[in-house]
């Protein structure tokens, strides 16, 4: 069953972009041979992709895909993991030479407990992470890192958004109030719902701002992608 998590904000910034980006444009990922261990060396873990003079990690790409599917009950392939680990590692570089602060852990514990809440019970989400094979801590890191990201984007990309008066009417006439009216639902007045739709409005200005920001930025990285993901 899907659950929406109340953070997107990465959801709505962060992992709308990317996806609406990948579709748009793929990324120029080259494919590495895989590597092989000699001898009796044993692998504790594996490169996924080498990023610039960094690396993504196997044990990265399967963090992500357990807690894609402990929040969807699936996991996005190996390809689209490791696009969205590589668009984060750009971020990411992008907030620190801004020096932008990492949440508190307030904010992360508070995260943590409006995700815990969306499933039916407290048995019910250790369940789930079991099944995972998440722990707390790593539900809490990528609640954090996703936090992070998420206010990042908006700090960087809300200035730029401007939202005019008639694009609020338009919203309104050919959106909000024929949503409504299909579901048989009152529509309120404009004056009612004005500050919801300009808040919606400047979220979709922010996603395709840091859709165009991605494209642009891949186009510079030098990713390459490790076929297999067994080599260290």
């Amino acid at each position: 069953m899907r659950r929406a998590i109340s953070i997107f904000a990465v959801s709505v910034a962060l992992m709308a972009c990317v996806a609406r980006s990948a579709r748009a444009q793929s990324c120029s990922y080259s494919s590495l041979p895989q590597g092989s261990s000699t001898g009796g060396e044993r692998i504790v873990d594996g490169i996924a992709a080498r990023i610039e003079d960094d690396i993504l990690t196997e044990s990265e790409v399967r963090e992500l895909s357990a807690f894609q599917t402990l929040v969807d009950g699936k996991s996005k392939s190996r390809a689209e993991i490791i696009q969205e680990l590589a668009d984060q590692w750009i971020l990411r570089g992008e907030a620190a030479t801004a020096k932008y602060p990492m949440p508190s852990t307030e904010d992360v514990d508070r995260s943590y407990e409006e995700f815990a809440k969306q499933f039916s019970s407290s048995e019910e989400f250790q369940k789930r992470l079991a099944s995972a094979g998440l722990s707390e801590a790593a539900v809490r890191r990528m609640l954090a890192q996703q936090l992070y990201l998420s206010r990042f984007i908006d700090y960087r990309f809300r200035p730029a958004a401007q939202i005019e008066d008639k694009q609020i009417q338009d919203y309104y006439d050919k959106e909000f109030s024929p949503q409504l009216k299909q579901r048989g639902e009152a529509v309120p007045p404009l004056e009612q719902v004005e500050d919801t739709i300009r808040e919606v409005l400047i979220q979709r200005d922010i996603n395709d701002r840091s859709a165009k920001w991605l494209d642009e930025a891949r186009q510079r990285m030098n990713i390459d992608v490790i076929s297999g993901g067994n080599s260290s």
